[in-house]
């Protein structure tokens, strides 16, 4: 037997084990009871969340697990229930929804206008404007740190772009991803009843984007104002190389933007930091034949 050990085993006596055995058992019973008043509190605070969630969102749930589920992200801990099957059908459900509404609304106008008409209303960043709107972020159930600073940071850019950026800001999926297992919840729960569904979805998505407030991408408005003032315009596609686009004007870069999540986006954001460059250019020609 190592040296090492024999000074442990001496220390630890029948005597010795008994002593901390019932120091730690005078302890036992307070822990026991802050545990179990921990569980408590926590209990409440859901119950609490459950009822001013279904206020927000005008709706009464049979089964208000449905509504704890929805707000609960993988992260929350390693055995609970996600939102992901949820959103899964919320997804399915909104667009649906949104295509019918549409359908009827503009009953002349081609898929091609519909298509981005219905995109405006359920992408990423409108869906996550809705839930900020409604503060849907204060009751997610997570643990990632990281995705509360992403919400601050997305919250905080918000009034530069007050209906839609084009992806110009980066809006956090997990806040799509709580309107949408919402309404996946409203739906199941309705016994999957379209029209209560809608109510729910109308009220949360309003102002519903239309025709009229649909704002001109980035990239189309960059090649109008090309065209109209005699400018060429060559975009470099290196997304798949590093996730960014780059834009030049008459050969000389004036945009680069970069997204690695999605293609479009980066290239959104080249051409609107090109489209800005453009728009100085034009000025800046403006004022010195005003000056000459």
């Amino acid at each position: 037997m190592g040296t090492w050990l024999r000074p442990f085993l001496n220390w630890v006596s029948s005597q010795n084990l008994q002593k901390y055995g019932a120091v730690l058992n005078s302890f036992l019973p307070g822990f026991l009871a802050n545990e179990e008043a921990t569980k408590r509190s926590l209990q409440d605070e859901a119950s609490q969340n459950v009822e001013e969630v279904q206020k927000i969102i005008g709706y009464h749930f049979n089964d208000r697990n449905l509504l704890r589920q929805a707000f609960t992200h993988p992260s929350y801990h390693k055995d609970c229930i996600s939102y992901e099957r949820l959103e899964f059908v919320g997804d399915s459900v909104l667009n649906l929804m949104i295509t019918q509404q549409q359908f009827s609304e503009y009953p002349n106008l081609p898929p091609g206008l519909l298509s981005p008409l219905r995109a405006a209303n359920v992408d990423t960043e409108k869906l996550a404007r809705v839930a900020v709107k409604h503060s849907f972020h204060k009751y997610l159930l997570h643990g990632r740190p990281i995705l509360t600073r992403r919400i601050q940071s997305f919250i905080n850019a918000l009034p530069e772009y007050p209906l839609h950026s084009h992806g110009l800001i980066n809006a956090p999926k997990v806040l799509a991803d709580v309107v949408e297992s919402t309404i996946g919840a409203v739906f199941i729960d309705s016994n999957s009843s379209i029209d209560t569904t809608w109510e729910v979805a109308k009220a949360l998505l309003d102002p519903i984007i239309t025709l009229e407030m649909l704002q001109t991408n980035p990239v189309k408005k960059l090649y109008e104002t090309c065209q109209k003032h005699k400018l060429t315009v060559r975009v470099v596609d290196m997304w798949s190389h590093d996730g960014s686009f780059e834009v030049f004007i008459d050969n000389q870069l004036s945009g680069k933007g970069m997204c690695h999540v999605k293609k479009e986006i980066a290239l959104n954001r080249a051409a609107n930091k090109a489209y800005n460059e453009v728009i100085r250019m034009l000025s800046v020609g403006n004022m010195k034949i005003a000056d000459s």
